[in-house]
C-alpha cells in the first residue's frame, strides 16, 4: 500500500477547542460516555426482551388460530352430515288471497247465498 493512500495521523488529532483541558475533565467525560453507553445496553437489553415476549404472544395466538380453525372445520363437517331437521310447522298466512283464490271464494259465497235463499223459500212455503 503506498504511503499517500494512507490515513495521516493528523486526522486523528482531536481539534485544540474539543480537547480535555485536564485528565478530570478527561475522566468526565469518559465516564458520562459510559453511563450513555450502560443506559443505550439496558435500552436495547428491555426491546429484545419485549420483542421476545411480543414474539412468543404471536406463537400462541397462532397456535390458538389454528385450534379454533380446525373447531370450526369440524363443526362444519358435522353440521354438513347432520341430517335435516323436521320443517317446522306454518302458521296459517294472513295475507290478502291470491286473486284467483278470491275469485273461487266470490263464486262459493253466491253460490252459498242463492242456496240460503232457496232454503228460505221452502220454509215459507
Amino acid at each position: 500500500m503506498a504511503a499517500e493512500a494512507r490515513d495521516s495521523t493528523e486526522e486523528w488529532l482531536i481539534p485544540a477547542a474539543a480537547r480535555a483541558q485536564s485528565f478530570s475533565q478527561l475522566e468526565a467525560r469518559i465516564e458520562a460516555a459510559m453511563t450513555r453507553a450502560q443506559s443505550a445496553e439496558s435500552a436495547v437489553s428491555e426491546v429484545g426482551a419485549a420483542a421476545i415476549e411480543a414474539a412468543e404472544q404471536a406463537r400462541q395466538a397462532a397456535e390458538l388460530a389454528a385450534r379454533a380453525a380446525a373447531s370450526a372445520q369440524d363443526a362444519a363437517e358435522r353440521a354438513a352430515s347432520a341430517p335435516a331437521p323436521p320443517p317446522e310447522p306454518v302458521a296459517p298466512s294472513l295475507e290478502p288471497a291470491a286473486p284467483q283464490q278470491e275469485e273461487w271464494l266470490v263464486s262459493f259465497t253466491h253460490r252459498a247465498e242463492a242456496l240460503s235463499e232457496r232454503l228460505v223459500r221452502l220454509q215459507g212455503v
